[in-house]
């Protein structure tokens, strides 16, 4: 048999891209098929926040790139603290990892 070995994966970064967006706000909605994510940047003076890029995934990639932060943030906690969220706003607003297991929760992902 064959053993499973990691795949290496060449990316192509265009300097357009690589200069990335400023996002302080996230906005989520999904039909049964995707999972889109709109990134926003609310500041202050500016009547309405602009959506600076848009990410369509299945839903199966979303909960990929949930468990990829899960785990980021968790080795970012270790090396430098736990990030604060400043304290709980409304439902919906923020969340709490515990809610979702794994690394940083204490139950399995599901």
């Amino acid at each position: 048999m064959e053993e499973n070995k990691p795949q290496q994966l060449s990316l192509n970064l265009s300097p357009e891209v690589a200069k990335g967006n400023y996002s302080n706000l996230a906005l989520i909605s999904h039909s049964r098929s995707e999972v889109i994510v709109d990134f926003a940047k609310n500041l202050p003076g500016y009547e309405k926040p602009e959506i600076v890029s848009r990410i369509i995934m299945t839903p199966e990639h979303a909960k990929m790139l949930m468990n990829a932060l899960l785990d980021n943030i968790s080795k970012y906690e270790a090396h430098f603290g736990r990030i604060d969220l400043g304290g709980k706003g409304p439902k919906g607003t923020t969340f709490n990892f515990a809610d979702f297991g794994g690394p940083l929760g204490g139950g399995n992902p599901s």
